[in-house]
Order: structure tokens, then sequence, then C-alpha cells
């Protein structure tokens, strides 16, 4: 009977994090500065299904360009709005432990990159031909989801591989 319940709780938990990605559009990216420093700055992000992997887009002036060029670990956070006068403690929230890898232009990837993004987000198309953007895939190494109150786990690359392979971009 236990193994009925957590294996029910794990597909709930699973379900909850399909939702959570397929409908949060932005995420927070924490970044390491030079003097490893954390920098934390807001995104909008895709999911590559074909990759398992999150796609930013974002510019090479930018801070957290720079800090993921040095150090290419970083963590990107989805969560859930607020809704005004709900608690904000039971929030649906994931932490994602990713690396960095650049999409130099020309490349395939960055022409998979590109096509994943701008179906998530095709008001963004003209930002693609602007020389300092470039596209960056974040490969999940690991993960903290918290479903509300009571309801946490930590989930391995795998188990983030699976989720991400299933979400709609």
């Amino acid at each position: 009977m236990k193994a009925v319940q957590n294996a029910s709780r794990e597909h709930s938990l699973t379900g909850a994090l399909h939702t959570l990605l397929s409908s949060r559009r932005t995420a927070a990216l924490g970044t390491l500065d030079a003097s490893g420093a954390a920098f934390v700055s807001m995104v909008p992000f895709a999911t590559d299904p074909a990759s398992a992997s999150l796609v930013i887009h974002i510019s090479a002036l930018a801070g957290h360009s720079q800090n993921l060029r040095a150090e290419p670990r970083a963590s990107l956070m989805v969560a859930e709005s607020e809704v005004a006068g709900e608690p904000v403690h039971a929030l649906a929230r994931v932490s994602i432990e990713v690396v960095a890898s650049w999409a130099e232009p020309g490349t395939a990837l960055a022409a998979q990159c590109r096509t994943v993004y701008l179906a998530r987000f095709p008001e963004a198309e003209p930002m693609t031909s602007l020389g300092d953007f470039r596209f960056v895939r974040l490969t999940p190494q690991g993960a903290r989801q918290v479903a509300g109150f009571g309801a946490a786990r930590s989930l391995s690359a795998l188990e983030l591989a699976q989720t991400i392979g299933q979400t709609a971009r």
C-alpha cells in the first residue's frame, strides 16, 4: 500500500512540475560573478524536449552572460505567480541546477535553440538578429521541487530529463 501511495505522490509531483514548466515563461537565473558573489536576474526560457534542456536568449553585454562565460554552472528557479490574498509559502516552485552551453551563431545548436525559443516567444524574432544576443542551452543536473506545503522532493538529472522531454515549449 505504501509503494502505491509513493508512486501516486511521485506521479502527482511530476504532473505539477510539468504544469509549472509549461505555464511559466520566466525564471530567476542565479550566476556567480568573478569574485564569487551571487547575481540573480530574470530570463525568459523555453524547454527543448528533444534535448531535455532549457533555452535562454541573452545579451552578451549582460552581467549574467559574463558570469556564465566564466562559470557555466548556474541555477534557474521557476515559480508559480502569487495570487492576491493567498498564502505565498506554498507556491509551487523548482530550483534547477544547470550547466550552460553557448550556441555560437551559425551552428546547428544555435539553429535548434532558435527554433525552440521562437516556438514559445515568436515576438522575440527581431531580437534574434541583434549581434550581441546569443542562445544558451541550460542542461539540468538536478533540482529541488516544492509543489506546495509539505510536497517537496529532489530530482536527478534523469528524472528532470524525462519531465522536460514531455513538456511543451
